[in-house]
């Protein structure tokens, strides 16, 4: 059963309301006093997650969603809505935000103590958390993407956060241009639906009276072009190369948009329409080959990468690849599951390596080895949970997540996608483990070498660490992480009332594949450590050593450069030239015609006043003469 509507409302009201009312103080009131901003972000985060648990408790069993909503547009028959929908899915997602943003938002009293946008930050912090929630809550796909527009504007103002840099200006503009190519194609599948549908509610749309109301290949369209949206957003091929730039911004901003929230917010938007997707078989496999592409490459780049936060946003395009391959195969606990698990120990990642950027100014994975980053003790054995969270081992929560997707692939009739699968989480391990080995195990020399280092964020926001407020969410992280993994797949499994089909005719199979994941994560570890870890390891990866490999992966496949050869033919070359040819011939060209014609009318005008009366007496005289002979004959 759902809980009232008294009850529900109480809780929605102030739980999506307040993020934004402290966006609006600070931004009005209080961004002299960091303090008060702070706690006054901070607060009303709190409340947000004390609501969201709250809706989770009332609505714990509910079985169809509820919908609270008011018409904000009424006119000839055509009505859209505005309000909330509650269901199983977006119940937990925003638990999940929430506890996120709350956790980011406390570790930030340590990390952005002192830097001079402060209060700032925290506004911008807030706009984010009021976008999020309410996206997760609409109750309609264009409210949704309303809300989606917002996440992409706080998202643009976190990461060029520091402007003054002209890389994160930069980096901030191209994850803005980048995701809004994908929220055309969004935009344009919205209007489509509402033109030949006449309606845009989520429940309508994931009904069977949406799919008897259009032709199996208006369905296909339409979801291809809402999964514009999710390429971008989620960062995925070939919409994946503004995430890795987006860390530019300060680490906890990274933490918060690659756990739950900004890019996660794609696959949540594949969760949420995920029977409409499925009406279109084509759509599903198009959806299952990208993201299968965009995790192997992501994979490749974060092999090579020396930046910490690059290697962990690598990392996210490649899990939010291995989300929507379980979606794409029609896995949809799956996809949701590790959605959830990521959320955890991705955000642990980021947050651990914050503290090592923000204690020796560099994001370098050698130089924080060589500086003594093992000694920090919290981050050190925080990070290493993370990272084998995240390469699938048990008991850990990234080693169920990665069972279910295994298991829904499995499913498949062609075993090529199970095999990408595999390697994806051969690489996960590899990549994962590269960078605990090199963090945590460096060679003799180098630790000790004298201490110096590239110029990071650290520096740059020139604050001093305090402990305590950045320990505390790496312990409540890491104590996530543990409890999702000892509790398993079962309970999530009943709360979002799926049953997973499991082939039981082929049991030994399915015994067979999870163990061949397991198996590969292993084999990753040990050769990271053979690499990187062991007493004389030369810690020079296998890829480093066959030089075109090392450069086609540093150079993250050459798309970027592809981007740029795109724009300077399309753009410079030509759309560009065109406009400048019809500033010159028609534009200017017009204007000079005209005023040619203007001078050469005066001149002939200027006849006509030679000032001579015999000249005007003689116009006159012919003038009368031809008046004169035209009557006589007519």
């Amino acid at each position: 059963m759902a809980g009232t509507p008294a009850a529900n409302l109480a809780a929605l009201i102030p739980g999506t309301a307040l993020p934004f009312v402290a966006f609006l103080l600070i931004f009005v009131f209080t961004r002299g006093r960091p303090r008060i901003s702070a706690w006054l972000s901070i607060g009303s985060v709190a409340v947000s997650l004390i609501c969201s648990l709250a809706l989770l408790g009332l609505n714990l069993k509910i079985s169809e969603p509820v919908q609270y909503t008011v018409n904000v547009l009424a006119s000839s028959g055509v009505n859209i809505p505005f309000g909330f929908m509650l269901d199983r899915l977006n119940l937990l997602m925003i638990v999940v935000v929430s506890t996120i943003c709350l956790l980011v938002q406390v570790y930030s009293l340590g990390y952005m103590a002192g830097d001079p946008g402060f209060s700032r930050y925290y506004a911008f912090m807030s706009l984010f958390t009021w976008a999020m929630m309410n996206l997760c809550l609409s109750a309609t796909i264009l409210q949704l993407y309303a809300f989606w527009e917002l996440v992409g504007l706080s998202s643009y103002l976190l990461i060029g956060f520091w402007y003054e840099k002209f890389s994160a200006s930069q980096a901030g503009k191209k994850a803005f241009v980048m995701t809004r190519s994908g929220d055309v194609a969004f935009f344009i599948g919205i209007l489509l639906l509402f033109l030949h549908l006449g309606n845009l509610s989520i429940p309508v749309l994931n009904s069977r009276a949406a799919f008897a109301a259009l032709s199996p290949s208006f369905v296909t369209l339409i979801a291809l072009l809402i999964f514009g949206g999710i390429v971008g957003k989620s960062a995925q091929f070939p919409l994946l190369t503004w995430l890795p730039d987006a860390m530019e911004g300060p680490t906890p901003v990274s933490a918060l948009l690659h756990s739950a929230t900004m890019v996660a917010a794609g696959v949540y938007l594949f969760a949420r329409l995920f029977p409409f997707f499925s009406m279109s078989p084509s759509a599903m496999d198009i959806f299952l080959a990208i993201g299968t592409i965009s995790m192997l490459l992501a994979s490749t780049m974060a092999m090579v990468s020396r930046d910490i936060k690059k290697v962990w946003a690598y990392s996210t395009i490649s899990q939010l690849g291995f989300m929507i391959m379980a979606l794409g195969s029609g896995g949809y606990f799956a996809g949701v599951f590790h959605l959830t698990a990521h959320a955890g120990f991705k955000a642990l990642l980021f947050l651990c390596s914050g503290v090592f950027i923000h204690k020796y100014a560099t994001n370098d994975i050698y130089e924080l080895g060589r500086l003594g980053s093992r000694r920090m003790l919290v981050p050190a054995i925080t990070i290493v949970l993370a990272a084998a969270a995240l390469s699938g081992l048990p008991p850990l929560s990234g080693y169920y997540s990665k069972e279910a997707v295994m298991a829904s692939l499995a499913e498949l009739p062609n075993p090529v996608w199970l095999a990408a699968g595999l390697a994806g989480v051969f690489l996960t391990a590899y990549y994962s483990f590269r960078v605990i080995f090199i963090l945590l195990m460096p060679h003799p020399w180098i630790a000790g070498a004298p201490a110096g280092g590239h110029a990071g964020e650290g520096e740059q926001a020139g604050h001093k660490a305090q402990n305590r407020a950045m320990a505390w969410p790496l312990v409540i992280l890491a104590a996530i992480t543990l409890f999702l993994g000892f509790l398993g797949m079962n309970p999530l499994k009943d709360f979002l009332g799926v049953v997973t089909p499991v082939r039981s005719a082929q049991g030994e199979a399915h015994e067979w594949f999870g163990m061949a994941a397991l198996g590969l994560a292993s084999a990753g570890l040990i050769l990271a450590w053979f690499e990187f870890g062991r007493r004389g390891a030369k810690q020079i990866g296998f890829v480093e050593r066959i030089p075109p490999l090392f450069r086609l992966f540093d150079q993250r496949w050459y798309i970027d450069h592809f981007y740029r050869l795109l724009v300077n033919l399309v753009v410079d070359r030509g759309i560009s030239y065109l406009f400048w040819k019809n500033d010159q011939k028609v534009i200017d060209g017009g204007i000079d015609e005209l005023c040619e014609g203007t001078v050469e009318s005066g001149r002939i005008v200027a006849l006509l006043q030679t000032g001579m009366i015999q000249h005007r007496l003689l116009a006159i005289f012919a003038v009368m003469t031809l008046l004169a002979v035209y009557f006589w004959f007519n």
